[in-house]
């Protein structure tokens, strides 16, 4: 018998002009089955628009949803308590995130706290990169206890680096301290979380030119640190300073093929709960790259490129088991499921999948 799992996923049903349609049904809570693979809708709440980005707490209670409105000056997050005896999302609060194109967000380490990054477009608006938010006793969000706004310098991609674009925010292990990367400067800036909530600015690291970093990925260790950027299609690894906060990069390799590097774009990044290995999502080259990790060097070793199913995958998530990786084809209306290798890395497609229109991201809670 193999462990059976919640999953939730956020589908884009409000139509932006940077998205292909919007095909889905708001945020969808299933039921997944290791054993039999055997997947089954058991809730889901239309009325939220645009889940991108989504958080699950620990205790798998409570869901954390932004939404991304094209033309807002500000999203949106919102809180829900998931009933589990009930199979039942209901409705908490919700809180305007300060910024726009709210893209990413982190339950915190101590569950105090809700983390919340905004890529941010255009001008106006109070146009804050990053806030952090309290949880109150009850699941819901408080009104945002603090914010920063991150340093306009701009990258050499036009177009995309015209500005600071905040597009992921991540506690490291052992708490204290975050971590913005920054598509639009080619920044990873490290902040201290202040008893408060509030962020101090601590270290400021660069990343390639051109980059474009995206969304991080720890390893268990808790010095590593892997990055997904979107620009160049490369994966990277840093090793953390705790001290300074200062990242040094270790090595950095192509995602993809580099017959395919000038018409892909990279998304998510995922690691393996042994942290042997890190899968990242390619939009372009619709493909998932595998890569092994060297814990003592931080050096990567490609392991494969497999196809994900579908197209534009947009996000990744591995089952707790590690067993499992599950691939959000944003433009194929589904979500892939692949058993992987625990030894090799390698993925196999199994064949199955959850239907659902345009899915974005995908979580899961035991």
């Amino acid at each position: 018998m193999g462990p059976k799992y919640f999953v939730f996923v956020g589908t884009l049903n409000r139509e932006a002009p940077y998205f292909q349609g919007a095909r889905g049904k708001g945020l969808v809570v299933y039921s997944f089955d290791e054993s039999t693979l055997a997947v089954s809708e058991i809730t889901h709440a239309p009325e939220i628009e645009n889940p991108t980005f989504l958080s699950v707490d620990a205790s798998g209670s409570h869901v954390y949803a932004n939404s991304e409105i094209f033309g807002w000056k500000e999203g949106l997050v919102t809180a829900y308590a998931f009933d589990r005896q009930r199979g039942a999302l209901d409705y908490i609060n919700m809180q305007p995130s300060l910024g726009s194109i709210t893209a990413h967000n982190m339950v915190s380490r101590d569950g105090r706290r809700l983390l919340v990054a905004n890529y941010g477009m255009g001008e106006g608006g109070p146009d804050r990169s990053v806030s952090v938010f309290d949880i109150r006793p009850d699941g819901g969000l408080t009104p945002s206890v603090a914010s920063v706004r991150q340093l306009d310098a701009t990258g050499p991609i036009k177009g995309r680096q015209e500005r600071s674009h905040a597009h992921s925010v991540t506690e490291l292990i052992g708490g204290g301290l975050a971590v913005v990367a920054d598509l639009g400067n080619d920044t990873l800036t490290t902040y201290r979380l202040q008893p408060q909530g509030a962020l101090e600015e601590i270290a400021v690291s660069s990343t390639a030119p051109g980059a474009g970093p995206r969304h991080v990925a720890l390893h268990p260790d808790g010095e590593l640190l892997f990055l997904m950027n979107e620009l160049d299609s490369t994966v990277s690894s840093f090793r953390l300073d705790r001290a300074s906060g200062v990242l040094t990069q270790l090595d950095a390799q192509l995602a993809v093929p580099a017959e395919a590097q000038a018409t892909n774009h990279c998304a998510d990044i995922q690691i393996s709960p042994d942290g042997r290995f890190i899968y990242g999502s390619n939009r372009g080259h619709d493909s998932v790259s595998c890569f092994a990790v060297d814990a003592s060097s931080g050096k990567l070793s490609l392991v494969g490129f497999f196809p994900c199913g579908g197209s534009t995958p947009r996000n990744l998530a591995i089952t707790p088991s590690g067993r499992y990786l599950f691939s959000a084809n944003q433009n194929a209306d589904r979500v892939s499921i692949f058993f992987r290798d625990a030894e090799t890395g390698k993925l196999a497609d199994t064949g199955r999948a959850i239907e659902v229109g345009t899915p974005m991201c995908v979580k899961f809670s035991t």
